[in-house]
């Protein structure tokens, strides 16, 4: 199939990725799975590294990612396995995201959130440190890498980085892991900084898009958390376009491995309640108590805007109806590949 997905208005370059030998971390989680039917559509070498083939559904099954991409099984906590796998890849690009990616799974698993997003971090890059072959790694993080003061403006890629629960403060230490490589090594290694994302495969727990289609199929009100809370919303492909064109300028010149927002504009920072609402989705405050969270994120993104010439494709109301889209679209038997890849077509001609 490669070939099949054009330039991104000439921002993504289909031609830098053909026949290029591609390591991605967590190809079998929603991120990475969409990541990897991407490169694949584009003629890339995709190797994928993961600790096994998820549980249905996923769209790494439903799109038969197995048939296209070549597994890795090997947890990127475990340093031998993963060193050995690098070394025998030989991978030109690492796109690092397998991770803890749940905040609240953080509050009940911190040592295990920690192994998995810093010592995770720092095996995947001394494994490309010491394999000759990488001209380029992007290690994908996350909004929350920042010490969030609730304030009303996007936050700069110059802003401290924090974290007041484990999963924000490991997405800060990761951060510092991947300065420090950079810096000591001369890695070429960028950060990407997104969140909230959403689109058709997703099935995690605790996230409120997948929480508002299960209960869309079901008929029944959805239990917000809090649902004042606002976040930058945006469907799964601005992002994962951000990572891919800034590993193509990684790889042509240093100076753009650095770390890079990429995020909604701001009217499309909402609160929890009106992507409910927007929907269609009716709903009730949850009424036990829950870890707390913070009340308002937002990026400033002008830098990738400015620099990498990103800007992101969809906005809120059409990555919203995509993603309701690509779920009817699976209820109703349709081929997922085919059906995940024509939204990757439809994204790439916007």
């Amino acid at each position: 199939m490669g070939g099949r997905v054009a330039a991104v208005a000439n921002v993504v370059n289909p031609g830098f990725w053909s026949g290029r030998r591609v390591l991605v971390t967590g190809h079998t989680g929603f991120k990475g799975a969409w990541l990897a039917l991407w490169l694949h559509s584009m003629g890339a070498s995709v190797v994928g590294v993961s600790r096994g083939v998820p549980t249905s559904p996923s769209l790494y099954a439903l799109a038969r990612l197995d048939e296209l991409v070549e597994q890795v099984e090997a947890d990127v906590r475990d340093w031998s396995a993963l060193s050995a796998a690098v070394a025998r890849v030989e991978p030109s690009v690492v796109l690092h995201l397998a991770a803890q990616p749940l905040v609240r799974r953080s509050f009940e698993d911190p040592r295990g959130t920690f192994e998995a997003n810093v010592m995770g971090v720092v095996n995947v890059l001394d494994a490309a440190r010491q394999a000759g072959s990488v001209e380029a790694v992007v290690n994908v993080t996350s909004d929350k890498c920042y010490d969030n003061r609730e304030w009303e403006w996007g936050y700069r890629e110059v802003e401290p980085m924090g974290g007041s629960d484990p999963y924000s403060a490991s997405k800060g230490a990761s951060e510092l892991v991947t300065a420090s490589f950079r810096k000591s090594f001369g890695l070429r290694v960028a950060t990407g900084r997104a969140g909230n994302v959403f689109g058709g495969g997703d099935w995690a727990a605790d996230r409120l898009v997948p929480d508002l289609m299960r209960a869309l199929e079901a008929g029944r009100p959805v239990e917000l958390r809090y649902p004042e809370s606002v976040r930058p919303w945006q469907h799964v492909l601005n992002p994962l376009s951000g990572y891919l064109v800034l590993a193509e300028r990684v790889a042509e010149d240093a100076a753009f491995a650095d770390g890079w927002n990429f995020g909604p504009p701001d009217e499309d920072a909402r609160p929890v309640r009106w992507i409910a609402e927007r929907i269609g989705v009716s709903w009730v405050v949850a009424p036990e108590e829950h870890p707390p969270e913070a009340r308002a994120l937002k990026l400033d993104s002008s830098k990738a805007r400015a620099r990498l010439g990103w800007q992101p494709r969809w906005g809120l109301d059409e990555g919203l109806r995509r993603t309701v889209e690509w779920h009817s679209a699976q209820r109703d038997g349709a081929d997922m590949r085919e059906v995940t890849l024509a939204q990757i077509e439809a994204f790439a001609s916007s």
